[in-house]
């Protein structure tokens, strides 16, 4: 199905009479007090709110998946699990159908096509696996069920609503991830709203089925994010005699440190880079008990606000210089064979 056809059902109402639901959810004071705020805030409205709710299925299973991430594994078991031959060539065919929007992107964004790429690979091998939980049922389960990170979601819920009200789409009927993330490039609802873009210019997001508002959307995050185009992501770096990285890498989300203070604490990077940059300290373990260090610069950073993970940034970007490779050596084959 098609997202100008989900457009064409009803709006955010399914219908009045739950089927597979449970609908004791709704009655649940929580809910309730819930419904209220939203209520008065004056941008949902009370049966649309109870409409949805007494039709979500609450999945339980998802608070299992959600303490469980897989980025809780070292490096060298990580890596594998995205660089491979198979994404890579799947990133080079989708780079070659997509091959105008990503220069378009480039040029509005100035954000490299390579990363945008490799993020669409990396979320949902482009589309293929943009998750078949219905997000109504996710986000309210995580919502209300899930205290540890209650707030979060629940205002992750209600970006939700908001969206489906906004695009004219049936809540019930969006589907995502366990966690909520939705499309190609796999947004959040709040991210959606703030950084998804009609990127063809056709009235309507669509992140689920467009690969062109995909595109222009991970673009846009990373402007937002800081994406400075034309610069290094990392570096490897060496330690000196008596370094203790623990303390140096302990914040590693964030950009304490300028290259010259980094240096003056003992570690020494091995490609050039200048000293006012602002670098954070990556070690990861490329084998059992061994461990290699890089410096995270300007747009490593910024690949952790897409995903607050050292481990998404390396490989993301390690897959970024790989489909960039292979996909001008394509293009050099193509037209040498087109010259013979």
């Amino acid at each position: 199905m098609t997202f100008k056809t989900v457009l064409a059902a009803a709006g955010l109402l399914l219908a009045s009479v739950a089927t597979h639901a449970d609908v004791a959810l709704l009655m649940r004071p929580d809910v309730q007090r819930y419904i209220d705020e939203q209520v008065a805030s004056g941008e949902l409205t009370r049966a649309e709110l109870e409409t949805v709710f007494a039709n979500v299925e609450p999945k339980p299973n998802i608070i299992a998946i959600m303490d469980k991430p897989s980025t809780a594994r070292p490096w060298y078991q990580f890596r594998p699990n995205f660089y491979s031959d198979k994404l890579m060539q799947e990133g080079v065919t989708f780079w070659q159908q997509n091959e105008a929007t990503l220069q378009r992107a480039a040029e509005t964004y100035r954000v490299a096509p390579e990363i945008i790429v490799a993020i669409i690979g990396i979320e949902t091998r482009y589309g293929r696996n943009t998750g078949s939980f219905r997000l109504a049922d996710a986000l309210t389960t995580l919502a209300f069920d899930y205290p540890r990170r209650a707030d979060f979601f629940r205002a992750e819920l209600t970006e939700f609503f908001r969206l489906a009200r906004s695009e004219n789409v049936n809540a019930l009927s969006l589907k995502g991830s366990y966690a909520g993330a939705m499309g190609l490039p796999q947004f959040m609802p709040s991210s959606y709203r703030k950084w998804a873009v009609d990127f063809d210019g056709d009235g309507h997001k669509d992140i689920w089925n467009n690969p062109v508002d995909a595109i222009g959307s991970v673009a846009n995050y990373f402007r937002e994010h800081g994406w400075l185009g034309g610069d290094d992501v990392v570096i490897p770096a060496e330690l000196a005699p008596g370094t203790v990285p623990d303390e140096l890498a302990a914040d590693k989300f964030n950009l304490h440190y300028t290259v010259a203070e980094l240096k003056a604490r003992g570690v020494l990077p091995q490609a050039p880079v200048r000293d006012d940059a602002l670098a954070v300290l990556v070690p990861l373990e490329v084998a059992p008990g061994v461990t290699r260090y890089w410096l995270g610069l300007n747009n490593f950073y910024t690949i952790t606000r897409y995903n607050k993970s050292t481990l998404y940034a390396m490989v993301a970007h390690e897959l970024s210089q790989e489909m960039r490779a292979r996909f001008l050596q394509a293009r050099m084959a193509a037209s040498q064979g087109s010259v013979n």
